[in-house]
């Protein structure tokens, strides 16, 4: 089988992910019990939408991530409904790179990313206290060590990334045009 930048998979060490309009090959992690899990949980983002269970799971992690008692790469995003203009939250783990903060949409083009775009980058991170940012999109030439780094630190995201997290970051480079990213920069100090 082959990675879908043309790589091949040494035989027995693959499987097919399909999600949406796209097929991609990617290593089993976990066997079966690992590849059922992945299914439940891509399962409930379903075209890039989350399904009940989805947005109650989101509801409660929005919770326990503004008390700040879990690491600091957990936070919840607070951004500007680009139709209703209402604050919208989203639980989401951050890749960090270089010293630098990343996050990164692990569905591709979904709403937390469209009404980021749509406030011009303006939002705010929550960890007990807000903290005002600006998200500055990441070229897509320049996504695959945070995509890599994303995909080994937050575990949720590895089902709905098709590249297995010990490949090397030229796999990551193929798929980072699908996978928006977004480098956090604090209130006062953004390029």
């Amino acid at each position: 089988m082959r990675y879908p930048d043309g790589g091949v998979y040494p035989a027995g060490s693959a499987r097919v992910h399909r999600s949406r309009d796209r097929t991609a090959v990617r290593p089993v992690e976990g066997g079966a019990m690992g590849r059922r899990q992945d299914a439940r949980l891509r399962a409930m983002y379903v075209g890039g939408r989350a399904d009940a269970t989805a947005r109650r799971y989101a509801r409660f992690w929005s919770r326990v991530l503004r008390l700040g008692v879990v690491p600091r790469r957990w936070v919840v995003l607070e951004v500007p409904g680009r139709k209703s203009g209402r604050t919208t939250h989203f639980p989401l783990g951050m890749a960090d790179v270089d010293g630098d903060w990343y996050l990164v949409s692990m569905l591709g083009e979904c709403n937390w990313v469209l009404n980021v775009r749509a406030a011009d980058g303006h939002a705010v991170l929550r960890r007990r206290r807000p903290r005002p940012v600006v998200l500055e999109e990441v070229p897509a030439g320049e996504r695959a060590p945070v995509l890599r780094r994303y995909v080994v630190k937050v575990p949720g995201g590895r089902p709905h990334i098709p590249v297995d997290r010990h490949q090397d970051v030229e796999a990551f480079a193929a798929i980072a045009d699908r996978y928006p990213v977004f480098r956090v920069v604090p209130v006062g100090t953004a390029s």
